[in-house]
């Protein structure tokens, strides 16, 4: 829960930084804030699970490319052309997504009770993104930046389904190692970027963004979300990302003052009613990391 959150303020920030902050750049000194913040918390273990993550590089690279690199230089990307609405609200065709692959990859097929909590959500996220109204929904357009996303999304979705393949290693010391690997990744591109004559502007609160952004949505929130694709597998953690849209809409009213109306109530009732019959386990549990032993 904690990580939509904080996810879900990444993304009304992001889409406020748009214009002052290029995408590459934003993705970038995110996530190479959020390694120099994690390493030194992280380094004892670290130091110890470095050769197991040297043993499997190969899964190393796959998933910080796509949970770490590809998706958040996308989804930025995404946001400079597209409404922070959209955003939140394409997020939840995550669950869905995350369902194809879990099959194509594993062959893993939900029970009734959590298809159908997946489009009990989708309802209530329709009722908030159509204000409650069948025809402000069916003119809902997707533009270059919604496309953006939704590839975005479909390439973390493979990395939820993916992340159970990890090194059985302490949750902190693969996403320090993910961290810094796709900071990496995203290096020569925001060196062209920054060639190509982009710049960040706005002055201090474009860098108190960007500070926000390598804590809690980075930092944070992977951890999180990380820990509980452990424990309660990929289908169940990535149907709690319909709360983005309902922690958007909050989020909206304190900080954009836009009013809560009775369609918010309708959606975030929807929306709740769906993760509770989505927490029923899949009919083939995915296989569980072992529980690091605090040291």
């Amino acid at each position: 829960m904690a990580a939509n959150l904080f996810w879900a303020g990444n993304i009304v920030l992001a889409r406020g930084l748009a214009g002052q902050v290029p995408p590459v750049a934003l993705a970038y000194w995110r996530w190479t804030g959020a390694f120099v913040i994690a390493v030194g918390f992280a380094w004892p273990r670290l130091k110890t699970d470095l050769p197991v993550m040297l043993r499997h590089w190969k899964m190393m690279l796959v998933l910080s490319a796509t949970g770490i690199a590809s998706y958040n230089t996308m989804s930025y990307i995404g946001l400079t052309s597209t409404t922070a609405l959209n955003v939140l609200l394409l997020q939840s065709a995550t669950p869905l997504i995350i369902i194809v692959w879990a099959y194509m990859l594993f062959r893993e097929t939900p029970t009734t009770r959590q298809a159908l909590g997946v489009l009990v959500s989708l309802a209530g996220v329709a009722a908030i993104a159509g204000h409650g109204s069948w025809e402000a929904l069916a003119h809902l357009r997707l533009n270059r930046g919604d496309i953006w996303v939704l590839v975005a999304l479909v390439i973390y979705s493979f990395y939820c389904v993916t992340l159970r393949k990890r090194p059985q290693v302490h949750p902190l010391s693969f996403l320090v190692a993910a961290m810094g690997l796709g900071s990496l990744m995203m290096l020569p591109f925001m060196l062209w970027e920054f060639a190509a004559g982009a710049r960040i502007h706005g002055g201090l609160p474009s860098y108190l963004g960007i500070a926000y952004t390598a804590v809690l949505p980075s930092f944070i929130a992977y951890l999180f979300f990380n820990r509980g694709v452990e424990l309660i597998g990929a289908g169940p953690a990535g149907q709690s990302m319909h709360l983005m849209p309902l922690f958007g809409s909050i989020l909206a009213v304190f900080f954009l003052h836009e009013q809560f109306r009775t369609y918010h109530a309708f959606g975030i009732a929807l929306i709740a009613a769906g993760i509770v019959l989505a927490s029923f386990r899949t009919a083939r549990r995915p296989r569980a990391l072992p529980n690091p032993t605090p040291t």
